[in-house]
């Protein structure tokens, strides 16, 4: 058993991407290995986002574990099911990660979403109510962070939301554990002015996909 705080974890956003690489075949394995076009770039260790024909899978972000010519290893990522993932039709895109870029001054943090719904019934002989486990809310995270039009990750912020498509956010925990989440970005560029705080942007992730955890 162990207890961590969350200070000194970092967060930042995909700031650049490689080009779109086709994917030609996707197995169903404990780690799942994507066969790519060739020339595709991707080295052991780099990062990429997945465009997949599995719905579960699509929009994940990955690690490359190992390369061998055009089949790459996606770490952690189990497709042995092949209820969720119908042999033969994950195939896609990638698309590599290459450059990040730090949130920086965070004042707070705030997840939501996630809860689990369900359906809930009763038999004619029952004197209690049933329930099953049905979908899980949509999962999402807001960030207040100080009001610096001058730093960095303002422009890349109002990047990604005005283009409306998902970006891959990196947290990256004091204890070395690091999580990958796809979201789109909004970006509230007009700061909170409240008396005796420090003016705060919001930035709002809503994720689109399960998140990695390595």
């Amino acid at each position: 058993m162990s207890a961590a705080l969350p200070n000194g974890s970092v967060i930042s956003i995909a700031a650049t991407y490689a080009g779109l690489k086709n994917m030609t075949a996707l197995s169903n394995a404990a780690e799942a290995v994507a066969t790519l076009e060739a020339s595709h770039g991707v080295i052991v260790n780099d990062i990429v986002e997945i465009t997949s024909g599995w719905s579960k899978l699509s929009g994940r972000i990955a690690r490359a574990k190992a390369v061998a010519t055009n089949d790459v290893t996606l770490e952690k990522i189990d497709t042995t099911s092949t209820l969720r993932y119908p042999a033969g039709s994950g195939t896609g895109q990638v698309r590599e990660i290459l450059t990040w870029q730090q949130i920086s001054q965070i004042l707070d943090s705030q997840t939501d979403g996630g809860e689990q719904q369900f359906s809930t019934f009763k038999y004619l002989e029952d004197d209690t109510e049933r329930r099953i486990p049905t979908r899980k809310s949509a999962k999402g995270l807001t960030l207040k962070v100080a009001d610096d039009a001058s730093l960095p990750h303002y422009a890349v912020l109002d990047a990604a939301d005005s283009a409306g498509t998902p970006r891959a956010i990196r947290v990256q925990l004091s204890s070395g554990a690091i999580l990958y989440y796809n979201a789109y970005v909004s970006f509230n560029k007009t700061p909170s002015l409240t008396i005796d705080e420090v003016m705060a942007l919001t930035v709002t992730l809503s994720f689109v996909a399960d998140e990695t955890r390595y």
